[in-house]
């Protein structure tokens, strides 16, 4: 079933100017400084992978060295990088999410271009947020002002994402606060910022915008586990969840937990017990490597077919959007011949099963046939 069509529900856009090798080492671990003398990150799963499957779409044998690979990398062009990576994977629609470095990579149009597929937009509630601090909006503007703006975007993005798990850690208070607790909360906010970029680490005005998002019955997606030294992993269970998921049950709203690693187990446990909570194994797929079919099985014992979902997670390097699909799709393969071969699954139903991971469940949750962009136009 490697034929299988994708649709990205949670990715990024790609950096298109070209690498040295410490610039390509960065965009392929979650370490946010090198490694130590006389290592590189070409030494890990993902590392392998790359030389495994993106040396031969670059023109170069199986396991290139890391030398001939950013050389080559250099030599063919980040266009033609890009080109040659993102395409020829399976992928037919790509949701992009634009809130982290979004001046640095390319937008969800030019994505839709380089790629050769259907694109739409995920929008990240802290970013709105502080994009209108930095415009000098007030606090006592800040929730009519947020409000008109997530109504503005939500005409054309599928759906939100929130970073609570990075900023206040996922054991936040599940209430939805009062408008008075919102008003002071930006109030010291604002009065803390004078000029330049802010950085939204109040629980309270987080809070705030997940509610928002929760009544506009919109797919929510949520950071959980594995992440850069940013996060604290011990508060990225989504586990810690749980009564907010209660309190949201009914709302319209569906919660899409994010990579999820190592939490998977705990994530398909919630899919499975909250009609509204979907899960996929993203971010995991690549950092793990030859171990990805494990972490999907893993990931499966749970999670019920119509709530698991493919994401790949990429930014930056398109490599990533590459081996996203390599290893999912074979990762995937694998894991439902084992239940063919062990207990006589038949073939239909796993190609029923494959289908509405790959794609189908994200159609119908974000409501793509309605909303997506045609290659980028």
């Amino acid at each position: 079933m490697n034929d299988l069509e994708l649709v990205d529900h949670h990715c990024h856009g790609v950096l298109e100017h070209d690498l040295d090798r410490a610039g390509f080492e960065d965009l392929i671990t979650e370490s946010d400084r090198p490694g130590p003398a006389g290592t590189t990150f070409f030494d890990t799963q993902l590392g392998f992978m790359v030389r495994r499957y993106c040396a031969p779409l670059l023109g170069l044998p199986t396991f290139a060295s890391p030398e001939d690979y950013i050389a080559e990398r250099a030599h063919l062009g980040a266009v033609e990088v890009n080109t040659r990576l993102l395409t020829g994977h399976g992928y037919d629609t790509l949701l992009v999410e634009t809130g982290h470095r979004g001046d640095e990579i390319l937008g969800p149009q030019q994505m839709g271009v380089r790629a050769g597929t259907r694109v739409s937009e995920v929008v990240r509630l802290e970013r709105i947020a502080e994009e209108l601090v930095e415009s000098g909006v007030s606090a006592a503007d800040f929730r009519a002002a947020f409000a008109d703006e997530l109504d503005a975007r939500l005409r054309t993005a599928v759906g939100v994402k929130s970073i609570a798990a990075y900023r206040i850690g996922l054991d936040f208070a599940p209430e939805r606060p009062t408008a008075g607790e919102v008003d002071a909360a930006v109030g010291e906010w604002t009065k803390a910022h004078t000029d330049g970029p802010v950085r939204l680490d109040s629980a309270t005005i987080i809070r705030y915008l997940i509610w928002e998002a929760v009544d506009r019955s919109v797919p929510i997606q949520f950071h959980i586990g594995y992440g850069d030294p940013d996060v604290d992993l011990h508060r990225c269970n989504p586990l810690l969840l749980t009564e907010f998921l209660r309190l949201s049950r009914g709302s319209g709203a569906s919660v899409m937990l994010l990579h999820c690693y190592p939490y998977h187990r705990e994530a398909g446990y919630l899919a499975h017990c909250f009609e509204h909570v979907y899960a996929d194994v993203g971010l995991a797929i690549n950092y793990t490597g030859a171990q990805a079919a494990q972490v999907i099985a893993e990931s499966l014992e749970l999670t019920p077919f119509h709530k698991a979902l493919f994401s790949s997670d990429a930014w930056g390097a398109a490599e990533l959007y590459s081996l996203g699909s390599i290893l999912f799709r074979d990762g995937l393969d694998s894991v439902l011949a084992d239940w063919a071969t062990r207990h006589g699954w038949p073939e239909d139903e796993l190609r029923r099963i494959s289908g509405m991971i790959g794609a189908g469940n994200a159609r119908r949750v974000y409501g793509l046939a309605a909303n997506e962009t045609e290659h980028g136009q």
